[in-house]
C-alpha cells in the first residue's frame, strides 16, 4: 500500500468514529466550558497552578507592545495591502488579551469586548468551516478535486482543474484567476499595496506554498455554493452560537462580492481583512474559538468538529513553513528547522491575522492566548506566561 492511501485511509477510520459522535449528544463532561454571556468565571493564577506574580508581569510587559503596524484609525490600509474592496471600521481598541487555563480566565488585559477586524484569524475559522462541511458528507473526499462539485468556470482551466479541497486548506492551491476584482497573481501596487509580488511561473496544484487571500477568497466562494447559505449564517448556526459567543461579532462582505446561488443573490466572504471587511470580533469570542480547539472540537455535550479534524487542521503540509490547514505550526518541520516560538511547545499551533491578532492554542499546558494589537513577536509573551506555570 502506498503511504498517501495509507494516510487517505487512516484519516477516513478516523473522521468515520469521530463523525459518528458529531451526529450524538455526549455525555455532560466535568471539564469547564463558560456559558454564554458575561458570566466566564475568572480563576485567582495560584488555583489554576500558575505564579500569581509571573503572570502579572507577563501581562505588564504584552501592555507596553503596541502595534506599530496598524494605526489606530486604520489609515495606512490601502499602503500596505492596497486598494480596498470593502468597509474599515474608523477606530479599534488598544492592544488587548486574555489568557486561559483549563477554560478559566487567569488574566485579562484591555478592551477585550470591542469587536475589530481580526485579519488571517477568519482563515481558521473557515478551516474549520470547511472540517464540518466535509463531516457532514457534504465534500465526499478532501482530496477530491473541487472541480468535481463547483462547475461556476472557476475550476475548468487545465491549471485550475487538479486543485483539491486539501490544496485550499493548505494555501498550495496555486489557483489562477481573477475574483471580486482582485488577481491570484498580486502583480501591482495599486491593487496590492506594499504585498504587490513579482510575476511568477505557477506550479502544479499541492507542489507550491504561497499565502494567497484570493485563493482562500476562492475557497470561500466554493463552500458557499456547497451551503447555499451565506457563510456568515453557518459560521453562526454551526461554530459560534454552539460556543456562546457573543451577539457583536460580524462577518463584514465586500460590497462586490455577491454569487448567484439558485437564484439566489449571496454574499460570498473573505478570508481576512486585507481588502477590508473580513470577521469584525472581539477578544474573549476569539478565546472561545481558541478554546473550542484545545478541546478537541467539543463545547460541552457537543461535538462540533471532529477531533480527527482537529488534528488533520494541525499537522504540517509537506510543502512550505509550519502550516497546517489554515492554522500556523510549530512543530520545526519546515525546511528552515525553526520553531515559530522557541520557547513553546512543538504541539502548539496558532491563528493569526496581522495587526498582529494572535489566538494561541497549548494543548500541553491547558492554555489558550489570544493577544491582538501588538508588536508581531508572540513568542515573548509566551515565554513568560509559560514561566509562570507551576505545574
Amino acid at each position: 500500500m502506498t503511504l498517501p492511501l495509507f494516510r487517505k485511509l487512516s484519516f477516513y477510520i478516523l473522521a468515520l468514529a469521530a463523525l459518528t459522535a458529531c451526529h450524538r449528544q455526549l455525555p455532560k463532561s466535568t471539564v469547564y466550558f463558560p456559558p454564554k454571556g458575561d458570566n466566564w468565571v475568572h480563576l485567582a493564577p495560584e488555583k489554576a497552578d500558575m505564579d500569581a506574580t509571573l503572570l502579572e508581569q507577563a501581562v505588564a510587559f504584552a501592555k507596553t507592545q503596541e502595534t506599530t503596524q496598524m494605526t489606530p484609525n486604520f489609515s495606512t490600509q490601502e499602503e500596505i495591502f492596497g486598494k480596498l474592496l470593502g468597509p474599515m471600521p474608523t477606530s479599534r481598541a488598544a492592544t488587548n488579551g486574555v489568557v486561559l487555563r483549563h477554560g478559566y480566565i487567569v488574566a485579562e488585559w484591555g478592551d477585550t469586548q470591542h469587536p475589530d477586524p481580526t485579519y488571517s484569524v477568519a482563515k481558521s475559522v473557515l478551516s474549520t468551516l470547511a472540517g464540518i462541511t466535509i463531516e457532514r458528507g457534504m465534500i465526499p473526499d478532501i482530496h477530491d478535486p473541487v472541480a468535481r462539485l463547483i462547475h461556476d468556470g472557476g475550476y475548468e482551466s487545465e491549471q485550475n482543474k487538479a486543485i483539491t479541497w486539501e490544496n485550499h486548506l493548505q494555501q498550495t492551491s496555486e489557483w489562477e484567476g481573477t475574483l471580486w476584482g482582485k488577481n491570484s497573481d498580486f502583480v501591482g501596487k495599486e491593487a496590492f499595496g506594499k504585498g504587490e509580488r513579482k510575476p511568477r511561473t505557477l506550479q502544479k496544484p499541492g507542489a507550491f506554498y504561497e499565502y494567497n487571500d484570493v485563493r482562500i477568497n476562492r475557497m470561500a466562494l466554493s463552500l458557499l455554493r456547497l451551503w447555499k447559505k451565506p457563510l456568515p449564517d453557518v459560521v453562526r448556526d454551526e461554530i459560534m452560537n454552539p460556543i456562546g459567543a457573543s451577539d457583536t461579532w460580524r462577518y463584514v462582505m465586500y460590497p462586490n462580492a455577491v454569487a448567484d446561488i439558485d437564484g439566489k443573490q449571496m454574499p460570498s466572504v473573505s478570508g481576512g481583512t486585507r481588502w477590508g471587511g473580513g470577521l469584525w470580533i472581539n477578544a474573549l469570542d476569539e478565546a472561545r474559538f481558541g478554546y473550542l480547539f484545545l478541546r478537541q472540537g467539543r463545547w460541552g455535550d457537543r461535538q462540533i468538529v471532529s477531533p480527527a479534524w482537529v488534528k488533520q487542521a494541525t499537522t504540517p503540509s509537506p510543502v512550505g513553513p509550519d502550516y497546517g490547514y489554515l492554522w500556523w505550526l510549530n512543530t520545526g518541520t519546515s525546511q528552515t528547522g525553526k520553531k515559530a516560538w522557541p520557547d513553546a511547545p512543538t504541539t502548539s499551533f496558532a491563528a493569526i491575522g496581522a495587526g498582529s491578532n494572535t489566538i494561541w492554542v497549548d494543548p500541553e499546558h491547558d492554555i489558550v492566548i489570544v493577544w491582538r494589537w501588538h508588536n508581531g513577536n508572540p513568542n515573548e509573551l509566551i515565554k513568560r506566561v509559560l514561566a509562570a506555570v507551576k505545574k
